[in-house]
């Protein structure tokens, strides 16, 4: 007979600290009973970005009242936790340590059990939460460091079949957005003006669509907003009008490459011939309306089924770790208290890096 099995999940990888509780029922249902989440914002706004040792201290001192938080709201005790997942990697590495070193503790006083999670099968794992989606799925994880294309065959099983090779989108939005003076993180603030903009005024290039594959590249796409924004400025100021217009016709760009390289990952993924093909979008560039709606055109288009989770799950939460956590411990996955932090961590270790190695491992 099957049983109730109840994870807390703690994740820091980045510059949000969070605690959940998720209970998978004996019907074989996967609830969010809890999802606490402390954005550091306003810490890092006046830097442009996250500032790692600003993060890690923010970090350390609110991750035990994460904890706390969580197991209230979802009025479950400490005692009645099965198991403890914590993101191990990849991420800013005094953010993930934080994390680590306060699910050890947890671990060590209760005795019970510690499972390391790699944030990016959370992500990759969070369509099974929502929409209990059947292996084999293809998924496009694109968020602030990652974008890849993988097929997910298991909770521990994935095989990359395309990414970036330079700048993620959600880089390639947060630094958009410092070019045009906007606020971080970028991609809200870019989706925002872009909203009002003219998307065909500027001719931004698509990079790596005359290349077969489904690598993608944007670094170049924002260098090319770089040089637009300087043309147009005039004493040194930029109109709100033409910010708008820059805003659109960069993401409008990132829609297409987007677009175009998902018919080709979807391709490759169909030729396997999958019982129930789906392609799920997560991370936290996914809660990009415009890209959402160009990958569902597509999907639409090859008659496959397409997936986004809420918005408060494709950006960084502990849900989606203590989901990720409770289906490798359902696995057999047990950690020791040698639990690593990593700062990298690729979900297919078996592929060659896609942008390059070094001591602390491959990026990607």
């Amino acid at each position: 007979m099957a049983q109730t099995i109840t994870l807390l999940g703690l994740e820091s990888s980045c510059d949000d600290t969070a605690a959940a509780v998720v209970r998978r029922g004996a019907d074989g249902h996967a609830e969010v009973l809890s999802n606490i989440v402390v954005g550091q914002n306003d810490l890092h706004k006046a830097f442009g970005g996250v500032v790692p040792e600003i993060a890690a201290r923010a970090h350390a001192e609110k991750i035990d009242l994460c904890v706390e938080q969580a197991l209230a709201a979802a009025d479950v005790p400490l005692a009645d936790i099965d198991a403890i997942a914590v993101t191990a990697g990849p991420g800013l590495i005094g953010g993930v340590m934080s994390g680590v070193m306060c699910a050890k503790g947890l671990s060590a006083a209760t005795g019970k059990p510690l499972i390391g999670v790699n944030h990016l099968a959370g992500h990759a794992l969070t369509p099974r939460l929502t929409d209990e989606l059947n292996y084999p799925y293809l998924m496009l994880l694109v968020s602030g460091g990652h974008c890849q294309f993988l097929i997910a065959r298991g909770p521990n099983n994935f095989s990359r079949i395309g990414g970036t090779i330079d700048d993620a989108p959600g880089e390639a939005f947060d630094k958009t957005a410092r070019l045009l003076g906007l606020a971080q993180p970028g991609g809200p603030a870019v989706q925002a003006e872009a909203e009002q903009g003219d998307p065909k005024r500027f001719k931004f290039p698509r990079p790596m669509l005359d290349r077969a594959g489904c690598d993608m590249s944007f670094s170049g796409l924002k260098t090319a907003v770089l040089r637009a924004r300087n043309e147009t400025m005039q004493k040194n100021t930029i109109r709100r009008q033409d910010v708008r217009d820059l805003c659109a016709g960069f993401q409008t760009a990132v829609v297409d490459v987007l677009m175009e390289k998902t018919k080709r990952a979807l391709t490759l993924y169909l030729a396997e011939n999958p019982t129930k093909p789906a392609l799920a979008v997560a991370g936290g560039v996914a809660a990009n309306t415009a890209i959402r709606a160009g990958l569902e055109s597509v999907t639409n288009e090859l008659d496959v089924q397409f997936t986004a989770p809420p918005l408060a799950l494709c950006t960084d939460n502990a849900a989606m770790i203590a989901y990720a956590g409770l289906e490798l411990f359902e696995a057999g996955q047990r950690d020791g208290m040698d639990l690593s932090a990593r700062p990298r961590w690729p979900l297919d270790t078996s592929s060659a890096p896609m942008l390059g190695s070094g001591k602390k491992g491959a990026k990607a």
